[in-house]
């Protein structure tokens, strides 16, 4: 089996659990006709953006691997701010700061399979990789938003903003996606954005509820 039908595999099991996540979180949201983000959303974002970590070393792509890392850290303190991270066994919570490390430094070391040298010299266009970085960087811009907002309120939460910035990166990242003929890219973010989108019209909608009901009291 080649190394790009095992990223292939990888990617779409990672976005398999992305989208199960944006469903989970959309079906809660639509029952309660507001904006809601269960635990699991988060548990499960962990182990997708693991999985992500791997496929952008396999497939040498140094936006996806970036905004990858940078994501798995935040999807960490999400999980404590909600006090669920210490109610993780001890040895999950180690393998979690572990794992990747160790994957990186494998990475760092090179191997037959992918190596940091062979992402350093990839093909990929100037400009296309501009575009995925300016995209990628404005979706982790969402979860960094959102990390500092939940320290302020110290509370994990997803305020209107977040869903707007996620529907930008989102497009953007369809784009580079199709450009660089990436399925996995394709077909994890363009149900996310229908998600992102039907988001900002709950919230816009109990943002208006509670503006007549301020009004009328």
């Amino acid at each position: 089996m080649s190394t790009q039908t095992i990223a292939l595999g990888i990617g779409l099991v990672s976005q398999l659990l992305f989208s199960s996540r944006i469903v989970l979180q959309w079906i809660q949201s639509e029952r309660a006709k507001r904006v809601l983000v269960p635990t699991l959303f988060w548990q499960i974002s962990l182990v997708s953006s693991f999985l992500m970590i791997v496929y952008g070393i396999l497939r040498h792509d140094p936006v996806i691997l970036a905004a990858q890392l940078i994501s798995y850290a935040i999807y960490i303190r999400n999980l404590q701010l909600l006090g669920e991270w210490r109610k993780l066994n001890p040895w999950s919570r180690a393998a979690a700061y572990v794992f990747p490390v160790a994957m990186l430094g494998w990475f760092v070391n090179g191997n037959q399979h992918f190596s940091l040298r062979s992402m350093l010299d990839n093909q990929i266009p100037q400009g296309v990789l501009l575009l995925g970085a300016v995209g990628q960087a404005i979706f982790l811009l969402r979860f960094v938003y959102q990390w500092i907002y939940s320290e302020r309120k110290g509370e994990s939460s997803l305020p209107l903003s977040f869903w707007v910035i996620s529907f930008v990166g989102s497009v953007l990242i369809l784009v580079y996606a199709a450009l660089r003929r990436d399925a996995v890219l394709l077909i994890g973010n363009m149900f996310g954005t229908v998600v992102y989108a039907r988001n900002i019209v709950l919230l816009r909608r109990e943002q208006r509820r509670q503006g007549q009901t301020r009004a009328a009291a």
